[in-house]
Formats: C-alpha cells, sequence, structure tokens
C-alpha cells in the first residue's frame, strides 16, 4: 500500500532521466608521444632488425600497406617478414617495420612492396625495393608511383 503513491513519483523520475541530453565525453589530453614514437624510441632486441622510411606522394584517405616479403625467382611472395597499415593524409608517412631476419634459401631475396588503395581500389604502388634482410637500414624517402 505504501509503494502505491511512489509509482508516480518514479515514473516521472524515470521519463526525466531519459529526456534530458547526453554529456559529450571529456575530450582526452593529447599526448606529445605517440604509440608509433614509443615503438620506434624502444630499443631494439639484438636478434631483430628494423627497416624504416617514408612514403611519399600517398593521398589523403588512401589505405596504404607496406610488407617487407621473401620473393622466389619467379617474383612471387613465399613469406612476409613484416607489415604494417597506415592511413594516407597526403603527405610523407614515416614508416617502421620490425622483423626478425630468416636465412635465404637460394634463388630467394627480400623486397620491401606498397600499396595505397581507396575504397577498395587500387591506386598507387611502391616498385619493389631490394632489401638486406640482415642489415637494418633507413631507407629514405620512397615514392610512390600510380599503379597500372
Amino acid at each position: 500500500m505504501l509503494l502505491r503513491p511512489l509509482m508516480p513519483l518514479c515514473v516521472l523520475a524515470l521519463l526525466s532521466a531519459c529526456s534530458s541530453n547526453p554529456q559529450a565525453p571529456a575530450p582526452r589530453p593529447v599526448s606529445a608521444i605517440t604509440p608509433a614514437a614509443t615503438a620506434l624510441a624502444a630499443p631494439l632486441p639484438a636478434d631483430q632488425r628494423e627497416l624504416s622510411g617514408q612514403l611519399l606522394g600517398a593521398p589523403v584517405a588512401g589505405e596504404v600497406e607496406v610488407a617487407l616479403l621473401l620473393v622466389d625467382q619467379r617474383d612471387r611472395p613465399l613469406q612476409m617478414l613484416a607489415s604494417a597499415r597506415l592511413d594516407g593524409n597526403g603527405s610523407a608517412l614515416p614508416f617502421s617495420l620490425r622483423f626478425t631476419p630468416s636465412s635465404l634459401a637460394p634463388g630467394m631475396r627480400a623486397e620491401l612492396r606498397a600499396r595505397v588503395s581507396q575504397a577498395g581500389v587500387l591506386t598507387q604502388h611502391l616498385p619493389p625495393q631490394p632489401i638486406d634482410p640482415n642489415a637494418s637500414a633507413n631507407l629514405g624517402q620512397l615514392r610512390l608511383v600510380s599503379a597500372p
């Protein structure tokens, strides 16, 4: 019996809570150190190597895939040693690939390859770059070219 007079008050409170505007989430503080920067700053283990550089010419909203591949004599990829996905921003895209070197069988070589797609369509690529898989290297600036 005592609950009956409180029922309209509870319903009114529930309706008022549902009709209020949601609060905007508080903005997160921007850190000066990005996750990619911390990965680059971390010391390299003795059993790993690192390739780094910048891709030039990636369009805004382009999906960039960079990969270090082992390829055979016919340029067929056999194994991926490392890869990264980046978002194009219209300016130079820095990349860093860490990998564990593997022994190369005769006739195999390592190549750095990259491709850019927009809305699922291949628009640009990086001509294959031969890489020494036993050493770390800074490749500098690499220019993407239009896909055939």
